[in-house]
């Protein structure tokens, strides 16, 4: 991958950047880099590699988040992630919740640079993929202008040549994960003269970044920007990520979304995925636009019911374009006249 790659990418983020999650963002932009959930190095290497690892190829590029703190581990579950076909194996040492902390990595690496460097020396020589770290500006008590160059020196030093630096301190000590996403200050200065002192490395920022107008303005600073609930909740915005962020291609509107990724959702419920694990990813699809809380009452409501499938979304497209939005080109499969086809009854 090259520095390009990097220019615009969804935030790893636990519980939400599931394999179904990144599908139904990769239909909205080809060109966003996308991440993995964070993934435990142990886990990686004694627990079920396909339900951790598993995605679907058209979801490159894709990145897999790792999280750890033994050299020696995170190089094997490195090798595995990349012998699984992922693009890149990012460290990480932003995370700040109680079960991170009490496991020796996430944001607590802030206080020790020299083994994060070691990891990533160790993740460096058994992959051929890029090997990044994304990390907050420091921890706690930490002087943020001392411990991020540090952190970052020291694993430049090993040969990393991309941060993804979340641009507030975390802190552990009083404060939620919840609270860290918000409550510290950002410093985006900070990460600004972080590239301006070390113009040959590639910084990417994250945190704290509304939409896609203020990312585009970013650029002229960063090599790259990293947007994390924006995307998530409105999903919609990333349909203009291809044309307006990488200056390719035509906007991908929501309705054209659907439609791509209705194969992909009908795939899955063959294989025994419950529709509910697919459709709580798009239920920020239509924001602001008329029937957005229709579309999202009947995906939350329909999609959990037992044999549900995809006449569910259907219907939900349906009530969007009952509110005066046109749906052209998208099989809503509700022809004038015709009823709402039952969800059948599955064992």
């Amino acid at each position: 991958m090259t520095t390009s790659a990097h220019r615009f990418s969804v935030a790893p983020m636990m519980d939400w950047t599931d394999r179904h999650c990144r599908s139904f963002h990769r239909v909205l932009t080809r060109r966003a880099l996308l991440y993995s959930e964070m993934v435990t190095s142990a886990a990686v290497l004694h627990g079920d590699r396909d339900r951790l690892l598993g995605f679907d190829p058209a979801e490159h590029p894709v990145a897999l988040q790792l999280g750890g703190s033994d050299p020696g581990e995170l190089a094997q579950a490195a090798r595995i992630g990349e012998a699984f076909g992922y693009d890149e194996i990012n460290l990480n040492v932003g995370c700040p919740s109680d079960r991170v902390q009490s496991g020796r990595f996430g944001a607590c690496l802030m206080l020790e640079p020299a083994l994060v460097a070691d990891c990533m020396a160790a993740i460096r020589a058994v992959v051929r993929v890029p090997a990044t770290v994304k990390c907050r500006i420091g921890v706690d008590d930490q002087d943020p202008e001392a411990s991020l160059f540090t952190l970052v020196d020291a694993c430049a030093a090993a040969g990393v040549e991309t941060f993804i630096v979340h641009a507030r301190k975390a802190i552990l000590k009083g404060l939620s994960p919840k609270e860290n996403r918000d409550i510290p200050p950002l410093n985006y200065d900070l990460v600004r003269r972080l590239k301006q002192e070390r113009p040959g490395l590639t910084i990417v920022l994250n945190g704290g970044i509304g939409g896609l107008d203020a990312a585009e303005d970013l650029l002229a600073d960063f090599d790259g920007v990293m947007l994390g609930r924006a995307a998530y909740h409105d999903p919609g915005l990333l349909g203009e990520v291809d044309a307006l962020i990488f200056g390719e291609g035509e906007v991908v509107t929501p309705e054209a979304a659907v439609e791509a990724y209705l194969p992909y959702v009908e795939a899955r419920l063959a294989e025994g995925v419950p529709l509910a694990a697919m459709t709580r990813h798009m239920l920020g699809l239509f924001q602001g636009r008329r029937g957005a809380r229709a579309w999202r009452r009947l995906l939350t409501v329909e999609s959990v019911r037992p044999g549900a499938d995809v006449q569910v979304i259907l219907r939900a497209l349906a009530e969007v374009a009952g509110s005066g939005v046109q749906s052209e080109g998208v099989r809503v499969g509700l022809e004038a006249g015709e009823p709402p086809q039952e969800a059948h009854a599955q064992q």
